[in-house]
């Protein structure tokens, strides 16, 4: 696969590395400085340096090899299935599974139980993510759709897309709220300053809303009901975070010592609803709060 592109004036006397890994999200920095040194980067029709300054109107070529996809392959993992039938499949995810194969994580995924357990799976996302139309994060625990045939994949993806799919998590948050009950607008888009995390982004990000409400009120920490009006990568987190009241266990975007021995964020999918893609019928489905979070919140003073 080959990029190219022109330098913009905003990018004069960007590192090069760093300009591509910018101007292509799925270009990390440190896969583009071994391009670099492997020759596959040209300036300006020559072969350059990680450090090479760009100028506005040069031409940066990128010659990307084609990736060798490892064999994502069935496997016998316990599955606790909230709703199935022969177009989908809603599970209740654990804390610790990864939704779907990426790099450093090809096998124990939900892919790979839900290759074994449904067989058939929509082909829409790829060979990497069959049946996956959203994803949750892989210390958020709770409900994920499924797709089995495109047909339904299509349809799911459109009520996604209209925000007519009813999404309620519960999480642990820091501190007390001021109202309770409330609506954070704010857009959300790739942090510029680490590509690895989200953050709210006036400018370049895209529209994101989530809805909060109080559920219960401890002693430094507060359980809201969040209902998701949009779906953006890390959505909840980051709106969290931003009001100051980020998500208990939150290693990335909370910066609050975590007095509890968690592995992440305090951050539970218990509602979904949507309409079948078939029928048309409402279904909603429920997943039980995780162990360790009933425990947590047991061990709270109350407010």
């Amino acid at each position: 696969m080959q990029y190219t592109f022109t330098v913009s004036d905003e990018q004069n006397q960007d590192r090069i590395d760093k300009c591509i890994s910018s101007y292509y999200d799925d270009l990390s920095r440190s896969h583009v400085q071994r391009l670099i040194d492997d020759g596959a980067v040209l300036y300006n029709g020559k072969p350059c340096k990680a450090n090479t300054r760009v100028v506005p109107g040069g031409v940066v070529c990128i010659a990307v090899p084609e990736a060798i996809l490892p064999s994502v392959e069935p496997e016998n993992i316990a599955l606790d299935i909230l709703y199935e039938d022969s177009d989908v499949i809603v599970v209740n995810k654990p804390k610790g599974m990864v939704v779907h194969p990426a790099a450093g994580h090809y096998s124990g995924t939900l892919v790979n139980a839900l290759l074994y357990h449904c067989k058939d799976l929509s082909g829409i996302n790829g060979y990497l993510r069959p049946g996956i139309v959203h994803r949750i994060d892989k210390n958020t625990t709770g409900s994920v759709i499924a797709c089995k045939n495109d047909f339904a994949h299509i349809n799911i993806a459109d009520q996604l897309k209209e925000h007519t799919i009813n999404r309620h998590y519960y999480a642990l948050v820091h501190g007390s709220m001021k109202e309770k009950s409330g609506t954070v607008h704010a857009p959300i888009g790739r942090s510029s300053k680490d590509r690895k995390k989200m953050a709210v982004d006036e400018k370049n990000g895209k529209d994101a809303i989530t809805h909060y409400t109080v559920v219960n009120e401890y002693q430094g920490y507060t359980l809201l009901d969040l209902k998701l009006e949009t779906g953006r990568t890390h959505q909840i987190r980051v709106h969290m975070a931003m009001i100051g009241h980020p998500v208990v266990g939150d290693d990335v975007y909370c910066s609050m010592k975590c007095p509890f021995k968690l592995e992440g964020q305090t951050l539970h999918a218990y509602l979904l609803g949507f309409h079948h893609p078939r029928t048309g019928e409402y279904i909603e489905t429920k997943a039980e709060l995780p162990a360790y979070f009933t425990a947590l919140l047991s061990s709270l003073k109350p407010f």
